[in-house]
């Protein structure tokens, strides 16, 4: 019987190899999410990691991002990435400053209609439950300290209540809650990844560099030099009397020995995030940490986009071998009944 069959491999006949070839079991690869932290300008490494990720054939297939990571997902999701890089490049210290749209009377110091239209304008009428890739942004009801994960409605509006800066923006109305900054309560999200289906977690933590933070000062009081400070912080005679403008000027943006709101304001939540950050991570670790060393780009440095661009992705390909090695590790076969091997 099988006379005629070897005859036809020996004829070079494919079928008759075909027929005698064992079936090879096909790999399947696991659920990849990706959880991008906050940190304000800093986040334009985001891209750079996306960027590289994809170039390796990594592609994810949950997203969950918070603040500035919610910003860089969800663009990426909505497939309006390259828009969003194109406008970051362009981004100059004075096109910075026309998107400052300050207020004095609001709940919020920057009004962000600026920021909010240029999302709407890239993502017109995007809904986050039609998005082809599951996400979602992390934001937090100040008034009760709830985590809330953003999994439906309007995408710009997700966006603008995950990056709502207590202080800095005003809060976002979304189904009847209140929302700010999501990374008041987490600010690499792994945990939201997990819960949407991933089974393989990269975070990126784009504040993992920040040394120096959160040591102990042991013993530390007044001393004369406090007394100097608080003369020169006085106004005096008719300069004081009518300078009531510059003053107020010189309380917003500081002046030299003297940090001004905003800085204060956003140091006071850099070291919270970083607590919350470390708690976080080292309660939920995720399978893959990508940490950006972003130390040269503040927070507020939007104008250096292609900078903390390229560093993400110089970041993540000395990640890549961790990651590949991973999705292999998680990466079962099927031998044709069903079953994970």
């Amino acid at each position: 019987m099988f006379e005629g069959l070897f005859a036809r491999v020996r004829n070079g006949d494919r079928s008759a190899e075909a027929t005698v070839a064992p079936l090879r079991p096909a790999a399947t690869r696991p659920t990849i999410g990706l959880a991008l932290g906050g940190g304000a300008a800093r986040g334009f490494a985001h891209i750079g990691v996306m960027r590289t990720l994809e170039a390796h054939g990594i592609v994810p297939d949950v997203i969950v991002g918070t603040s500035i990571g919610a910003v860089v997902g969800g663009c990426y999701a909505g497939r309006q990435l390259d828009s969003l890089e194109q406008w970051a490049r362009s981004l100059n210290v004075r096109s910075v400053l026309s998107y400052l749209d300050i207020s004095l009377s609001g709940s919020g110091l920057i009004r962000g209609g600026h920021l909010a239209k240029q999302l709407e304008t890239a993502l017109t009428d995007s809904r986050v439950e039609d998005l082809p890739i599951r996400f979602a942004a992390i934001a937090t009801e100040f008034n009760t300290g709830h985590e809330i994960w953003l999994t439906r409605g309007r995408l710009a509006e997700a966006l603008r209540a995950s990056y709502a800066l207590p202080g800095i923006f005003p809060p976002v109305l979304i189904g009847g809650r209140w929302l700010v900054d999501g990374a008041l309560v987490n600010p690499v999200p792994v945990s939201a990844a997990r819960a949407l289906g991933a089974r393989l977690v990269i975070a990126v933590n784009l504040n993992s560099d920040l040394f120096g933070r959160g040591t102990i000062i042991s013993d530390h009081g007044s001393d004369a030099s406090d007394d100097a400070a608080q003369e020169a912080a006085k106004p005096n005679g008719l300069r004081g009397l009518f300078g009531g403008e510059r003053s107020l000027r010189r309380q917003f943006l500081g002046r030299r020995g003297r940090p001004g709101i905003p800085t204060v304001m956003v140091e006071a939540f850099n070291v919270m995030q970083d607590r919350i950050t470390r708690a976080r991570l080292a309660g939920d670790p995720p399978d893959v940490l990508i940490s950006p060393r972003l130390g040269p780009v503040g927070w507020f440095d939007f104008h250096r986009a292609a900078q903390a661009i390229a560093i993400g992705s110089e970041a993540t390909e000395k990640a890549i071998e961790a990651v590949t090695e991973a999705v292999t590790a998680l990466s079962h076969t099927d031998n044709g009944y069903g079953a994970a091997k």
